[in-house]
């Protein structure tokens, strides 16, 4: 049995990650940052879940980059392919389920 109190969760660097399960392969991870990501495709499908902050998810659909402005508790689902970037305005908190070992 584990609890744990998402707004008060920190790491050293951006994008550090506490593991909080790995089920059969699929992980989920509880992440703390303060700066953008990097564009990258998964080799897998992610669910991304804002816990804390507000998060600017940018995606290319057909080659066109759209940005959708997520907040606590949207969920911002990255299917096979899907090409993205998450952009935190400020500190944010992201609960991250995907394949172990996905970029």
């Amino acid at each position: 049995m584990k609890v744990i109190r998402a707004k008060s969760f920190t790491a050293e660097r951006a994008w550090g990650a506490l593991d909080i399960a790995n089920m059969g392969g699929i992980t989920t991870r509880l992440h703390w940052t303060d700066q953008p990501y990097r564009w990258h495709v998964n080799d897998g499908e992610e669910v991304f879940v804002v816990l804390d902050g507000t998060v600017d998810m940018h995606y290319r659909e057909a080659g066109v980059e759209r940005v959708a402005a997520l907040e606590p508790g949207d969920v911002f689902f990255a299917g096979i392919g899907c090409e993205h970037v998450a952009h935190p305005r400020g500190e944010a908190r992201i609960l991250v389920v995907e394949k172990a070992g996905s970029v």
